[in-house]
């Protein structure tokens, strides 16, 4: 299946001049506008000058239209061809081929994007969470400043939802077979395969030239013998926009690249480079989250009024002790608890569902009035409700075996 980010067409006088001449024409009657979004960028750089004093300095840098890549009167707004054999009229979408044809995968794209020289501001850049041109990656995006997605590379701040890619199309739940597409949003891919390399002895050198103007790249790993390269980046929406932009592109030698999403690394450290990478993420977006006085306190870099009250705290009035972290979550869950709801009747709700209702009026009616009175760290109604909690050891499905790697199509049979 194919999602195609379509533009609006776009009338354009017909006229006898050539494209050149009537691009070049049409700029410079019709300067962009102004009014879009700021045309000047600030950059405030703290220096040091002569004599030892810091200086803060504004740099101020004039922000460029984004121009269009291809003439608008010669860009065509055709149906996407199909790409299966089924038409579903309930999803709009076409079914039942999952592979890309080995003979039109071998056609050369239409244009190739210039990010140095194609970037620049449209009217996206003035709405908060806008989305990549797809048409700008591909090289064909007729309307420039007017075009209402982004003209320029993915950073690190642009963060989309994980079912969504940075073109604003849905991923899926499962690859297609010939790893092409959109994607999965059951991991995070941030791997290319790039087939159809024309063999040279610097093709190691080409590859990382051709593939770095599209972010920053984390590794890259060539397998000379068959023209096939692995190129790993450090954010997956720039993965995602070199994925469309060197899509039937060629490096230095004509070739007309296949470029597909790759499969998961057998290799079990890099496995476990994945699982650490994940982790320290999710780590740094906790610490931003929180203040930062609460996680010097965690993590022991508070001051020294900080660890004594944390002290004080831990030894819930027992000399000598010090409460181990589970002590310290059932205490803060009951406080939570405690602050937003009134009676032993909510409070088994909330932690027990629907089934602590009913726990709650098999209760003893004694036991009922006698509940609150409880002055530990739970309440005597939740301890009724521990009491008679059975835990279930159902033994856990083991893990479905990892499948072996699959084809990624029209590779084998090349010259």
């Amino acid at each position: 299946m194919a999602e195609v980010q379509s533009h609006p067409p776009t009338e354009a006088p017909v006229s006898d001049v050539t494209p050149a001449e009537s691009s070049a024409s049409a700029s410079a009657s019709t300067p962009p506008p102004t009014d879009l979004v700021p045309t000047t960028t600030e950059q405030a750089i703290i220096t040091t000058n002569a004599e030892g004093k810091r200086v803060k300095k504004i740099i101020r840098r004039k922000r460029r239209p984004a121009r269009p890549q291809v003439d608008p009167a010669t860009f065509k707004t055709d149906a996407p061809p199909p790409t299966g054999t089924i038409f579903n009229i309930w999803y709009n979408k076409w079914s039942g081929g999952d592979r890309e044809d080995k003979y039109l995968s071998k056609t050369a794209a239409q244009g190739r994007c210039v990010v140095a020289r194609d970037s620049g501001y449209t009217k996206a850049d003035k709405t908060p969470g806008s989305y990549f041109c797809l048409f700008f990656a591909r090289g064909i995006c007729p309307k420039g400043v007017d075009c209402e997605y982004l003209h320029r590379l993915p950073t690190v701040t642009d963060i989309f939802p994980s079912n969504i890619d940075c073109f604003g199309r849905d991923k899926f739940s499962d690859y297609r077979d010939d790893m092409g597409g959109v994607g999965s949003f059951t991991r995070q891919n941030r791997t290319l395969y790039i087939g159809r390399i024309h063999v040279t002895d610097d093709i190691e050198e080409i590859v990382a030239r051709h593939f770095q103007e599209w972010g920053q790249i984390e590794r890259t790993r060539v397998l000379t013998a068959r023209g096939v390269a692995f190129v790993t980046y450090m954010n997956e929406a720039n993965s995602q926009f070199a994925k469309e932009a060197m899509a039937h592109q060629s490096l230095d030698n004509n070739e007309i690249l296949n470029v597909r999403w790759a499969t998961v690394d057998p290799n079990p450290q890099a496995q476990k480079r994945e699982v650490r990478r994940i982790e320290e993420q999710a780590a740094e977006a906790i610490r931003k989250a929180l203040p930062a006085s609460y996680v010097a306190e965690i993590e022991g870099r508070g001051d020294a009024e900080s660890k004594k009250r944390r002290k004080m705290e831990g030894s819930f009035g027992l000399q000598g002790y010090e409460a181990p972290d589970d002590v310290w979550l059932a205490k803060e869950k009951a406080e939570e608890l405690a602050q937003g709801v009134s009676g032993p009747e909510e409070r088994l709700m909330l932690e027990g569902g629907e089934a602590g209702v009913d726990e709650y009026a098999a209760l003893q009616p004694q036991q009922q009035l006698e509940a609150p009175a409880s002055n530990g760290i739970l309440s005597g109604s939740t301890l009724a409700v521990l009491k008679g909690y059975t835990a279930n050891t159902t033994a856990k499905r083991p893990a479905p075996a990892m499948g072996p790697l699959v084809g990624y199509g029209s590779d084998e049979d090349s010259d």
